[in-house]
This record gives C-alpha cells, structure tokens and sequence, in this order.
C-alpha cells in the first residue's frame, strides 16, 4: 500500500516552538506587541509596502478594508463567483452589494471583459483574487477602472484579495501593493502561517490612518502610544482585530525561512507539471497556465479535466492510490445565501464549468524529497482512468 499523501502538512520546525517560548516567558502576550511591531516591518520591507498592520485573519483585513473605504448600502464591489465567502461577506457585513463576475479559463482569475459588462455608476471597488497565488490582470483591471471613473467622476478602489499570493509579484511589483489595499493570510493552508492571521497593507496614508484606528476598536489608541494626543477615546467604527504577540511570533519565525519554503513548494509544482505533461498532450487535462506578467508563489497545484463528468470519479481514483487530492470553491453566486439576500444573481456558466472541473493536487514544502513518486502516482491513475477500456 502506498503512503498516504496529505493534501496540506505545516512546515514547522523547533524555531517556532522556540519563538512562542520565548514570548511567554517575557509575559508580553497582548496584540500590538514588540514582536507584532516587528514583523509588520519585516512585511513592509519585503513586500515594498509603506503601511502593514497585522489582523486576525484574512477576513478580517477585507472587513477594514470595507470599513476605511466607507462601503455601505447602494455600493456595489465587484468580485470573481470563484471565491471563499470572506471576500464577499466584507461587503455584505458594511451593507454592500457583492456583484459576481466571471473568471477566465487560463488562470482562473477575475475576468477583467466581464467585469466592464458589469460595472456602473454604484461601483464603488473591484476585488481581483489572485487564485493559486497568480497575479490577476492588473493592466486590464485599470483600463476597465479608468474608463468607468472617466464617464463618472467616482474613484473606483482595487482591494487585492491576495489571501494565496503572499510573495508573488505583478511583473516586478509584490501583489498586494499594486492596488489600494492588499490583505493576506496567514491561515495554516498558507505558504507562511501561524495558524490564523493576516495583513493588511496600503501605500495610502489617509488609508492607513483609517486602518489604524478600526484595528484599534474605533479608537486613536495609537496615536496615543506615540504621544501625538494625551489621551484616547472613540473616533469611530471599529473592532478588535490584533493578533497576539504569541501568533507574530510564530509568523517571525516562519518568515526567516520564506525563501526556503518558496523554493521547496517551487519544486513540487515544477514536478508536477513536468510529469503531468503527457496527459495534457493526449487532452486529458489542462494544466495551469501563468501570464507572462505574473511571477507565482507556487501556492496551488491544480489541473482541469475536459469533461466536468471525470472529475469526481478521479478524486476518488486518487484517494484511493493514496492522494489527497481536492475540489475548491463552489462559486458564490450559486449559494443558497446570495440567491435568498442578493435577488436575481446573474448566472456565471463559465466559472461553474471551471469550477466544476478544477482537482486540486497536495503541494507542501516537505513533499519535495519525494514528489518524482508522488506525481508519477497521480499520472498512473489519470493513464488507468482515460486508456481503460469504455
């Protein structure tokens, strides 16, 4: 029997362990700590980013984004259907209207055609996904952006959703620092994480005094460590969403090694697309393909199938030779939610036939000393299933 292959495993090491020891042992626990502090500066050099604050979690960096950029109801934020909930419950949550729009079938991400059939005068934000940690059409998303902002006169803000894509680049640009706000995750599926985390950076300094005090509960607490006013109060809307210096500390420590970690995830995907080639060439599959403009973080590993009716019976293939392989989303406008609250959601036949066709491989950095076998595995199971007799 073949070992069983995770789909996920953490790559975690004593320098972790050491980290949280380290923090408890000095008794600074709360958020917003020495280490927080800290890391928000590693990110911002890393990444070329002028402001960084560290949240509880991706979600939670999409809600400030809603709450700085003042969406509310009759604003309409366009977004791709392929997409975890996160994305459009930040605008539901302010009072929003998610509008969904299509994908495109070579990287799955946000359709920039689609989204100028879909744009109007209530468009107040446009948030791309950038899927498997590949940038999405930045060129094209402005030149949409700009023609609409031309005809009305109302700046349209780009929110990356960048929850896959921390390290990946727009040509020479990191993602998340292309558009007005970026947020990450640190969520344990991610290539750097501390279990559940996020970012939320801008190079917007009015932005950013507005993120700051949502982060701050609504208040001007930090104004007030720096000593800029003599007390702190209520300024306005805002939650509790600063992780403890106990998660920033793990988030150091898996930071030191990000380029090693890069490196390993790079490996497994460049082998599996080596090998998997074949099946490609006798049409049996498509494999991801990466714009000329993105530079990837390597963070999902997927191909299609041609016909939707293979996919399921080869997840179970897999499984059975010992894989964990997966699905993803099931797009959003077809959930019971947006059909009870949004009306008439339009229908988006392309994305629910990429979605419907999509199998996700296991790609973690402790998989690079044995994905030749790994992948040979999984083209040894698309052979038997596509040249076995009917």
């Amino acid at each position: 029997m073949s070992e069983f292959i995770p789909f996920n495993r953490i790559c975690r090491g004593s320098e972790e362990l050491e980290a949280v020891q380290k923090v408890m042992e000095e008794g600074s626990w709360h958020g917003d700590g020495p280490v927080g502090k800290r890391v928000e500066t590693l990110l911002c050099q890393w990444l070329g980013a002028r402001h960084c604050f560290l949240t509880t979690s991706c979600t939670h960096a999409l809600e400030m984004a809603m709450i700085v950029l003042e969406i509310g109801p009759g604003d309409e934020v366009i977004m791709p259907g392929f997409t975890f909930v996160s994305t459009a419950n930040a605008v539901c949550m302010r009072g929003g209207t998610p509008v969904f729009a299509e994908i495109r079938d070579d990287d799955l991400n946000l359709d920039p055609d689609d989204v100028a059939r879909r744009i109007t005068p209530a468009t107040r934000a446009v948030i791309p996904v950038h899927y498997a940690g590949v940038s999405a059409d930045f060129d094209g998303l402005h030149r949409v952006i700009k023609e609409q902002e031309k005809g009305n006169g109302t700046k349209i803000a780009i929110v990356e959703d960048a929850a896959q894509a921390l390290g990946a680049r727009w040509n020479d640009r990191f993602l998340g620092t292309v558009g007005d706000i970026g947020c990450f995750s640190f969520h344990d599926t991610k290539n750097i994480t501390c279990g559940e985390g996020g970012a939320f950076v801008t190079g917007d300094e009015e932005l950013a005094v507005r993120a700051e005090r949502v982060r701050e509960k609504g208040t001007n607490r930090s104004a007030f460590l720096r000593g800029e006013v003599d007390k702190y109060t209520w300024v306005g809307p805002g939650s509790s969403y600063i992780p403890s210096e106990i998660l920033s500390a793990v988030l150091e420590a898996q930071l030191q090694k990000k380029e090693a970690i890069q490196q390993a995830r790079e490996s497994v995907w460049n082998t599996y697309r080596r090998v998997l080639e074949p099946a490609a060439d006798r049409g049996w599959i498509f494999l991801p393909q990466v714009p000329a403009y993105a530079r990837p973080n390597y963070h999902i590993f997927y191909f299609r199938v041609q016909r939707v009716r293979d996919r399921n019976p080869l997840l179970k293939a897999l499984k059975n030779a010992g894989i964990d392989a997966t699905f993803h989303y099931v797009p959003l406008h077809n959930s019971p939610w947006a059909r009870s609250a949004l009306g008439d959601v339009p229908a988006l036949p392309g994305t629910e036939r990429l979605a419907d066709s999509l199998i996700r491989l296991p790609l973690w950095p402790g998989l690079s000393d044995r994905i030749e076998e790994v992948a040979e595995r999984v083209h040894k199971v698309l052979i038997r299933y596509f040249d076995s007799p009917g």
